[in-house]
C-alpha cells in the first residue's frame, strides 16, 4: 500500500503538465524570474558585505605597504621581460 503523500512520477507529472501549454509555460517562467531575482538580491548582498570589508582595511598600515611595494615590483619585472 502507497502513501497518499507519495510522489507523482515523471510520466504522472508529463500527462498532467504538458510542455506546450501556455499556462504551464507562463508558470515556469514566473518560477525562474523568482529564483533568478533570489539569486541576483543574494549576490548584491555578497558584494556589498565584500566592500564593507575593503573599507576597513587600514591604508596606513607599514605591512600593508610593503606587501603593495613586493606586488607592484614582481608586476614590473614580469611586464619588463615581456
Amino acid at each position: 500500500m502507497q502513501a497518499a503523500s507519495a510522489e507523482p512520477s515523471k510520466a504522472e507529472l508529463e500527462a498532467e503538465f504538458r510542455a506546450d501549454d501556455p499556462a504551464v509555460a507562463h508558470a515556469a517562467t514566473k518560477i525562474q524570474a523568482s529564483f533568478r531575482g533570489h539569486q541576483v538580491r543574494k549576490q548584491t548582498e555578497k558584494d556589498k558585505q565584500d566592500k564593507e570589508d575593503i573599507e576597513k582595511i587600514d591604508l596606513s598600515d607599514p605591512e600593508l605597504n610593503k606587501a603593495a611595494n613586493k606586488i607592484q615590483a614582481s608586476f614590473r619585472t614580469r611586464k619588463d621581460n615581456n
